[in-house]
């Protein structure tokens, strides 16, 4: 079978990679709408899917199936996306300084027949405490502003443990992606 990734992410590149040796990349447009999803894990899977869908749909995804995922950090009952620019990455990374908080990511693969299969992972992150001038040298960096959270685990320093699939942290959880793809295969 051939395969798309839907997204533009060198990070759910090079992860889904170690799964499949050949896929294109085509990554979703849309404006992200997660409609009437109110957890996290919800919100994930709605937008992952809505991804997934918008690319399979495209002429050029005939007869290939297509992987969307998408990625949030939940801190209590706030969803935490990529941020809007520089205060907003220093107010999460503040917010998340030495606490325990949840990476979801959601995972959505549409077959050329246009089923879809939707499922979603979490993994437990505590950050270590960061200090005010620790927050501004990663933000000058330039790293948090195109993650979810103001993070990438990757970058190191800030995470003190995690509990769970540290490739879940990253963007896209490879244990689930194996299992589904796998599942499909049957």
């Amino acid at each position: 079978m051939d395969w798309i990734l839907a997204s533009a992410s060198p990070r759910r590149k090079q992860l889904l990679g170690e799964l499949l040796e050949k896929f294109e990349i085509v990554p979703a447009k849309g404006e992200e709408n997660a409609g009437e999803a109110v957890t996290p894990e919800e919100t994930v899977k709605a937008l992952a899917r809505q991804k997934a869908e918008e690319v399979a749909s495209l002429p050029l995804a005939n007869g290939k199936a297509v992987l969307g995922a998408d990625t949030v950090v939940a801190y209590g009952n706030e969803i935490l996306g990529k941020p809007k620019d520089e205060a907003d990455a220093a107010r999460m990374l503040a917010l998340l300084s030495g606490k325990w908080h949840e990476v979801y990511t959601g995972v959505c693969i549409v077959l050329p027949d246009g089923r879809a299969f939707v499922d979603a992972d979490y993994t437990k992150v505590r950050f270590f405490l960061l200090s005010a001038a620790q927050i501004q040298a990663y933000i000058k960096t330039g790293s948090p502003m195109d993650k979810a959270g103001a993070y990438g685990i990757q970058d190191g320093g800030l995470v003190e443990r995690i509990e769970g699939s540290f490739s879940n942290v990253v963007g896209l959880p490879v244990e689930l992606c194996k299992q589904m793809i796998e599942n499909l295969q049957k």
